[in-house]
């Protein structure tokens, strides 16, 4: 087999479970949190909940995927190794990102809608 077609299959496989997994994680524990900036407000907490994970589940995908467009030719083990190192890595720090934007959007909406219903 050659070493790109591994270096695929292993990067898309964890990529997607790592995906599946900190969103689903996500999803369960910030719901408390959304429902504390909403006072409450399950409707819109539930809805607002449900949008940022299908938003993660799609950036995050295609982000990943997108990296196999740009991945060098695998010639070693060794390589195959640091090249899944570098891969995972930033998509790791790119799902950080991902979340702490999340974090910071739920407070802006829910500043507005506070605003909305006062």
């Amino acid at each position: 087999m050659d070493n790109n077609v591994l270096a695929y299959t292993i990067y898309i496989a964890s990529t997607l479970y790592l995906i599946y997994w900190v969103g689903r994680m996500c999803h369960r524990n910030g719901r408390i949190f959304i429902l504390k900036l909403y006072h409450g407000d399950t409707e819109a907490t539930d809805t607002i909940n449900n949008i940022l994970l299908l938003a993660y589940y799609l950036f995050n995908t295609g982000y990943a995927l997108l990296r196999l467009k740009n991945w060098e030719k695998v010639l070693s083990t060794a390589q195959l190794v640091a090249s899944l190192g570098h891969h995972l890595g930033l998509l790791t720090l790119i799902l950080a990102l991902t979340h702490y934007f999340n974090i910071a959007l739920i407070y802006f909406l829910s500043k507005r809608h506070h605003r909305f219903t006062s």
